[in-house]
């Protein structure tokens, strides 16, 4: 039988953690200000004190809301085994009220080994629910209703949310609402009398800053001592990443990463790729690896827009960003080729283009999606008057710029004094 290489093993490793949301964000629950310990605090005190609460988790596609909720509750089930109980619905596939109420009536029957009737009415299966949260009530037992999409149940007539959230005002009742939502005013969507019911707990998701992410990247990408590696290799490949960590050139990938999405998923997605670039026969990871992955998962069209522009095209968005950067009120193409011409007295070394030649290149430019009119008024006006604005950023455009491979020099001049 072979010998395993420490480097695969490795590799092995760290991609069954970044595929493991439990171990990732296991990192958040080491804080102690974290949304990990907020949540936890107020469905455990619901256990522990037998009282009834409401909280929305409310934040970005990706930021870890389920994933943490996920954490706090196998956290709480371990600790009190016998006094939690947890019904899930999603608002993509109970939305309607008579749907939920039955999908709660079927989970919590499947739960506790009761009998569940297909045919029962909305009415019937509100007594049900009734009757089961005083029942687990009595028995000191927490349902915890955690409702996935919560803004598409606010919805009509908002009848499930006003049975679960007057059901709660018994204090025979002993529950928790859990809604989690990617819309920050979803408890504004909530009708008054439902209004009047919840808490009003709101926990915010937002993106991890760049601090925030190596520290993240350690949690993740430091080999344990508790695996089958040898020492010296496990040491070499921490030190190495630990310096890599620190590095400047490591600061300016994750700054460009986060530039455009900084949520913990995608920050994920950008580790995995690492890794995969990861060289077996080095035995570690390198800024290179890095490097290769930040191309890879993010999604550039506007930058594969460029590749096919002229220079003439090139120049007349160069002069676009100097007129955003100078804060120009009315950018239309009469102003561009005044900076072109601006630009073309200054630097000799410019080529310039008749007018109706630039005016052919802007158009261009506007069927590629690169620049835009403000408004839909003036559609009867040449395109030469109507007011304009750019459609990629200074980032993507210098990028685009580095890749163009006849760029004149005096382009990436021109970005670098206004950048």
């Amino acid at each position: 039988m072979g010998v395993e290489n420490p480097a695969e093993v490795a590799k092995f490793i760290i991609r069954s953690r970044i595929a493991d949301p439990l171990f990732v964000y296991s990192y958040f629950s080491q804080l102690p200000d974290s949304n990990y310990s907020k949540l936890k605090y107020i469905i455990s005190s619901s256990v522990t004190e037998a009282c009834n609460n409401s909280v929305l988790l409310l934040g970005p596609r990706g930021c870890g809301k389920t994933a943490v909720l996920e954490l706090v509750l196998e956290d709480l089930l371990k600790e009190h085994p016998d006094m939690i109980s947890v019904v899930k619905l999603n608002g993509l596939l109970h939305s309607d009220n008579n749907c939920a109420l039955k999908e709660i009536a079927r989970q919590v029957c499947m739960e506790h080994q009761l009998q569940f009737s297909k045919m029962a009415s909305f009415d019937e299966n509100s007594k049900f629910l009734l009757s089961i949260l005083r029942e687990c009530g009595l028995a000191h037992k927490t349902i915890v209703f955690v409702l996935e999409e919560f803004d598409l149940f606010t919805e009509g007539k908002q009848r499930l949310l006003y049975s679960l959230l007057d059901a709660m005002q018994s204090v025979l009742s002993q529950a928790v609402v859990v809604g989690v939502s990617c819309r920050l005013d979803a408890d504004q969507l909530l009708e008054k009398r439902v209004r009047s019911r919840f808490s009003h707990r709101k926990l915010l998701f937002l993106s991890s800053p760049g601090e925030d992410f190596h520290r993240l990247a350690e949690h993740i990408l430091l080999l344990p001592t508790d695996s089958r590696l040898p020492n010296d290799f496990r040491a070499s490949f921490n030190e190495k990443l630990l310096n890599i960590l620190a590095g400047e050139e490591f600061k300016r990938v994750v700054d460009q990463l986060c530039y455009s999405d900084s949520t913990v998923s995608h920050l994920l997605r950008f580790l995995f790729c690492a890794v995969c670039h990861m060289d077996l026969s080095s035995g570690s990871l390198s800024i290179k690896n890095f490097k290769s992955a930040l191309p890879s998962i993010q999604r550039q069209p506007k930058q594969e827009a460029l590749k096919d522009c002229s220079i003439l095209q090139l120049h007349l968005l160069v002069c676009m960003k100097r007129l955003e950067v100078k804060e120009v009120e009315l950018c239309n193409f009469n102003s561009i080729m005044k900076e072109y011409k601006r630009i073309r007295d200054s630097f000799e070394t410019v080529d310039y283009y008749a007018r109706n030649i630039c005016l052919r290149a802007f158009e261009h430019l506007l069927q590629r999606g690169l620049v835009s009119f403000q408004d839909s008024r003036g559609q009867g006006q040449s395109a030469e008057f109507r007011p304009v604005k750019l459609l990629i950023s200074w980032h993507e455009l210098q990028q685009g710029l580095q890749s163009f491979p006849s760029c004149p020099t005096i382009l990436h001049k021109l970005m670098a004094r206004e950048g």
